[in-house]
């Protein structure tokens, strides 16, 4: 399973509405960025209080980055 891919599961397992989660993906001179949006009744349920959902998906993004050795970062867009 690619990162793109690994991303937009976990979101549409978090929130009320799946068909409106899209992931995309860019290439620059670090990395990849992968910019994860969702319907702005959803974006709670994917930031977390605190931070620590998307912190923990950040957490898991960068384990399978560092086992493919490939740099990826995860911005949510509002």
């Amino acid at each position: 399973m690619q990162q793109k891919e690994l991303v937009e599961f976990i979101a549409r397992s978090l929130v009320d509405n799946p068909d409106q989660v899209a992931v995309s993906e860019s290439e620059n001179d670090q990395g990849s960025v992968l910019e994860l949006s969702v319907s702005r009744d959803d974006l709670g349920k994917i930031i977390g209080k605190q931070g620590r959902t998307a912190r923990a998906i950040r957490t898991i993004l960068g384990a399978v980055s560092a086992k493919t050795k490939k740099r990826v970062v995860l911005e949510i867009l509002e």
